[in-house]
C-alpha cells in the first residue's frame, strides 16, 4: 500500500468511526436518517396546535413496540394537526396502519397521540390551504385518494 492510499484508508476509517459514533449516540431521528425512540417530557396535547405555526420540521416516533421516529413537517389547521407522506408509503405509514399511537416532539415536550387517516377532499382541502400558507408550496398531489394524510389526536383513553 502507497503512502497516499494508507492515508485515505485511516481517513475514511476515521470518518466511518466518527459518523457511526455520531448516529449511534442519537436516540431519535438525525436529518434524513431514522431514529428510534424519542427522549424527553411527555406532556398533555394542547387545545390549539397553532403553536406549530413556528416548528419548521418536528420529530414523529411511530411503533411503541420498536420505536421508529423520524424528521417530518407538520401542520395545524382547523384545530387539528397533520401529518403528510404524499404519495410515498413510508416506513414510518406502515407502522401507523399497523399501530396508529404515535409520539411527536415539538420544541422540547412530547405528546401522545393517536394517527387517524384522513379520508375526505374537504378536509384535505382545508390541510392544503394551511400547508401552501405554512411552507408556500402546496402538495404535490392534489387528490386525497393519491396520498398518506393523518389527523393526529388525542387518545381517547387520555381525554
Amino acid at each position: 500500500m502507497t503512502p497516499s492510499n494508507s492515508k485515505r484508508t485511516r481517513n475514511a476509517f476515521f470518518i466511518a468511526l466518527l459518523l457511526s459514533a455520531i448516529v449511534g449516540g442519537c436516540k431519535g431521528p438525525l436529518v434524513l436518517l431514522p431514529g428510534g425512540a424519542l427522549e424527553g417530557a411527555t406532556v398533555p396535547a394542547p387545545a390549539d396546535w397553532s403553536f406549530t405555526d413556528e416548528i419548521e420540521v418536528v420529530q414523529l416516533e411511530t411503533n411503541p413496540s420498536e420505536p421508529y421516529s423520524v424528521n417530518i413537517w407538520v401542520i395545524a389547521a382547523d384545530g387539528s394537526l397533520y401529518v403528510h407522506s404524499g404519495t410515498n408509503h413510508a416506513t414510518w405509514i406502515e407502522n401507523m396502519e399497523d399501530d396508529p399511537r404515535v409520539r411527536l416532539q415539538a420544541n422540547d415536550s412530547i405528546y401522545e397521540l393517536v394517527a387517524s387517516r384522513v379520508q375526505t377532499q374537504a378536509e384535505f382541502d382545508r390541510f392544503i390551504t394551511a400547508y401552501v400558507k405554512k411552507y408556500e408550496n402546496p402538495p404535490r398531489n392534489p387528490l386525497i385518494g393519491d396520498v398518506y394524510l393523518y389527523r393526529l389526536v388525542v387518545p381517547e383513553s387520555a381525554m
